[in-house]
């Protein structure tokens, strides 16, 4: 069967986000929108898994993010989920 997963990775609470203090401060303040308060940007990565199980589907992917170092689990935060 085939399953899609999400995979959205973060930096963790605390960790600077240039990318995002830069949208914020030189894009959203500056055409007024001054009502919001800060921006953290993120990745989201779609997959289409072939497994028997939705939960083998998402196992399969979080080995596959921590072996192949889609993310760098010092500074981010990962959640893997099922799509829908």
């Amino acid at each position: 069967m085939l399953h899609r997963i999400e995979v959205v990775v973060k930096n963790k609470h605390g960790v600077r986000d240039p990318e995002g203090e830069t949208i914020h401060r030189h894009l959203i303040l500056r055409k007024g929108y001054s009502e919001v308060k800060s921006v953290r940007v993120g990745k989201y990565i779609a997959m289409d898994v072939e497994a028997e199980t939705r939960e083998q589907a998402i196992d399969k992917v979080r080995e596959l993010c921590e072996r192949l170092r889609l993310y760098n689990p010092i500074v981010h935060d990962v959640e893997v989920r099922v799509y829908g």
